[in-house]
């Protein structure tokens, strides 16, 4: 146990007790209590409502500002209205307008921010994980800006890493200007991403699982109310301002039958595999980038020498192409063309993201992996017409499927599908290919198009999370039982004979001390007592603090929390009727040990039933 000093009061924020039991608890620091919501959530809620307001201007601003850009290069003209770099009449020009573009990004990113370079999510994902959440102010302008202008300029990306990765920055900021922790700074960033997200398409829910499944990493209410509202509100100034259709047009689609289900699952894991394939092929293109001999800004301008070329022969590969999504979905595109387009598009992209420059994954992966799925769908219906599959369901499932694959966001890819498009019919269609596709790519690769760049940097990502095995285990269940005390009046000699004596019960590395009533009067520690040399002296001499405790009904969680806040590493168990009546003791071996049934269940393998005969279950 620490020797340093302590306060002789209660533990700030301890549970409320009767004022009867204020003097038993006066000198006792006890666990404090966790509350799933308090009047800091409701704060934090009303903080993510404002900046919600925010992301959806910001999201407002960034695409009219990519409006603004587009017809300025490739139309020559000043205009906010939106436009399609596939309608362009430059001919052979079009080869310099990315490259143009991309030289502004690469000097944008030495000279402003580094951290502009890339689709926007991972970078969010690293401050939320290794820098408590602290994105630099200056990324909320930098990376819209030079975002507008990749794309503006033909870059073949969305829109929706930028604008994500914007509403993050404005979470951040705030979270830096106000006197807030860093849980309460993370739940902002989360809220002003999911904002972005649900400002641009529309999807609520979407971005609210996104953010769970990407940024949070947790299921709290005290996180997932503030960010729900912030996706809501952000929804419904969209909703307010006029675009109250679906971000992609679809027909209605009617139920699909079994046999088409079965292809749409199938279908959903080849896209696990493609997205595999991309994820590899983008950081392959990433390294071979790092092998040139010339400075990283200069990178965005070779890979803008690739857009240019497939530009000019394939013209839908520019710009952001929701058009393409919605020509998929209506079943408007030949299979040549799906082929085409889907192939162009992925080497566009991938030479461009790969060169650092500045935009979104969304969109690209929704036109790859819709083009693949519409491909393959109408393939099926040609050779296959007893399946009656739906084209326009293939490609669906083909654009949630890679994502889901790529960025092991699955919940987050299903609904996103479903909000976009509003077809209910496409949901199971939707659970199953996404599914499997999300199996596949977690059988074949390790990290996500997401977290592969942060693996590489040699940290550690987490890919699931779990319910907290401690916050299931009361203190009762593992304590040890009875507690081994000492007389608070026994000499140090006497004490010091008792722990040399090797007796049972002799060889702790802490005893409770009690008084001649039997009540709690600290902890002494082994190393304290052999270290003494006045043997006269009272062993209540050599506590040196008040009690730290942890109550039978507490959670290990709680427990374990208790031990840090104080410094100790075991805790005298008592009841919350008799406060100073140890009951046993509890260290941090025992909560080691307590992990022993969550390894069990996940590694021993029985039969649960048993077995004719009357047999015992068969270990596996």
């Amino acid at each position: 146990m620490s020797s340093e000093s302590a306060p002789h009061t209660a533990a700030a924020g301890s549970i409320p007790v009767a004022p009867s039991m204020s003097p038993a608890l006066e000198d006792l620091r006890v666990p404090s209590p966790r509350a799933a919501v308090d009047g800091r959530v409701v704060l934090v809620s009303a903080l993510a409502i404002a900046i919600a307001g925010v992301a959806f201007l910001a999201a407002e601003l960034l695409t009219a500002l990519i409006a603004v850009i587009t017809n300025l290069a490739f139309f020559g003209r000043l205009s906010a209205a939106p436009a399609s770099p596939a309608e362009h009449h430059l001919g052979a020009l079009v080869l310099v307008v990315p490259i143009l573009g991309a030289l502004v990004v690469g000097v944008m990113a030495r000279y402003g921010s580094h951290a502009i370079r890339g689709h926007g999510i991972p970078e969010a994902m690293e401050q939320v994980l290794f820098n408590q959440s602290r994105i630099p102010p200056r990324m909320t302008l930098l990376k819209p800006l030079s975002a507008a202008i990749a794309i503006g300029t033909g870059g073949p990306f969305g829109a929706e890493g930028p604008i994500i990765a914007t509403g993050g920055a404005l979470g951040s900021l705030v979270g830096q200007v106000l006197r807030i922790t860093a849980d309460e700074r993370k739940t902002l960033l989360a809220a002003g991403a999911a904002a972005g997200m649900s400002a641009t398409f529309g999807s609520p829910v979407a971005a609210v699982l996104l953010a769970i499944e990407l940024l949070l990493f947790e299921y709290r209410p005290r996180s997932v109310i503030p960010v729900a509202l912030a996706a809501a509100t952000a929804a419904a100034a969209r909703f307010g301002a006029g675009a109250s259709g679906p971000a992609f047009a679809m027909p209605a689609v009617p139920p699909s039958t079994g046999p088409a289900l079965a292809f749409y699952i199938a279908l959903g894991a080849a896209l696990g595999v493609a997205a595999m394939g991309a994820t590899r092929a983008i950081y392959a293109i990433e390294e071979a980038f790092e092998r040139l001999p010339l400075h990283w800004m200069w990178w965005p301008a070779i890979g803008a020498v690739a857009i240019g070329v497939v530009g000019y022969a394939a013209p839908r590969t520019l710009g952001v192409g929701y058009d393409n999504i919605d020509d998929m979905l209506s079943g408007r595109l030949a299979l040549a063309a799906l082929i085409s387009l889907s192939l162009l598009k992925f080497v566009s992209w991938s030479i461009a993201l790969g060169s650092g420059t500045s935009g979104g994954t969304l969109a690209p992966l929704f036109t790859i992996g819709g083009g693949l799925g519409a491909a393959l769908g109408v393939a099926a219906g040609a050779l296959f017409p007893w399946l009656h599959v739906d084209a326009r369901v293939a490609a669906l499932v083909g654009m949630a499927s890679i994502f889901a694959g790529a960025s092991r966001a699955l919940l987050a890819s299903v609904v996103f599908a479903f909000e976009t498009t509003r077809q209910p019919m496409g949901l199971l269609p939707l659970l199953g290919g996404c599914s499997a596709a999300f199996l596949v790519s977690s059988l074949l690769m390790r990290h996500s198009i997401m977290t592969e760049k942060l693996a590489r940097r040699g940290a550690r990502v987490m890919a699931e999370y779990a319910a907290d095995h401690l916050a299931q285990i009361t203190v009762r269940e593992v304590a040890s039982r009875p507690a081994v005390t000492l007389a608070a009046d026994d000499t140090v000699e006497a004490v010091r004979a008792f722990l040399l004596s090797q007796v049972e019960g002799s060889r702790h590395q802490g005893f409770p001390v009690v008084d001649g009533g039997g009540e709690l009067v600290g902890v002494v520690m082994t190393r304290d007592v052999l270290a003494h040399h006045a043997g006269d002296l009272p062993i209540r001499a050599l506590i040196r603090r008040p009690p730290a405790v942890a109550f039978e009904d507490s959670s290990l969680r709680e427990a374990a929390d208790h031990m840090v806040t104080e410094g100790v590493g075991r805790l005298p168990v008592v009841s919350r009727q008799a406060p100073r009546k140890v009951l046993g003791m509890l260290t941090r071996s025992d909560l080691l040990d307590a992990h022993r049934s969550r390894l069990e269940a996940g590694q021993r393998r029985e039969q649960a039933l048993l077995r004719p005969g009357g047999a015992p279950p068969r270990e596996g």
